[in-house]
């Protein structure tokens, strides 16, 4: 299987975890999720990998939670999954899926232990070093 990134290039951590996909010798599917949003049946799928609830995937930063009033508790998991269907933008990023599994890779270092050969140290783009292992 090959990996795959659900993207967003304007992401600071989503371009660091593709990058460490990169330095680690992955050449990883890039879906910019934006562009190309997964279907309602992916969607759901990928919460059943990354075992994550609709809520704890969403992206409740963007100001388009505020004005659906995404934050109402009463609200079913369909529901919160049709809002990110219909704005991709509240699908929280980077997912990453690959042979060893799928996670949210926040913080970007979480897709280390997604690897087969996730490099030993990292070097982000604000400068921060990161460790495999630690």
């Amino acid at each position: 299987m090959k990996s795959l990134i659900f993207h967003n290039p304007k992401c600071g951590t989503s371009r660091n975890t593709l990058a460490i996909m990169k330095a680690s010798g992955e050449n990883p599917e890039v879906i910019e999720y934006l562009k190309t949003p997964p279907s309602r049946d992916y969607l759901v799928e990928l919460l059943a990998k990354i075992n994550l609830s609709p809520r704890e995937l969403l992206r409740s930063k963007e100001p388009v939670n505020d004005e659906l009033g995404l934050d109402n508790l009463e609200l079913s998991d369909d529901q919160i999954i049709d809002a990110m269907i219909a704005h991709p933008i509240l699908i929280n990023r980077p997912i990453v899926v690959t042979n060893k599994g799928a996670a949210l890779c926040r913080p970007s270092e979480r897709v280390f232990e997604l690897l087969e050969n996730p490099v030993s140290s990292f070097t982000k783009e604000d400068g921060e070093v990161i460790y495999h292992g630690k």
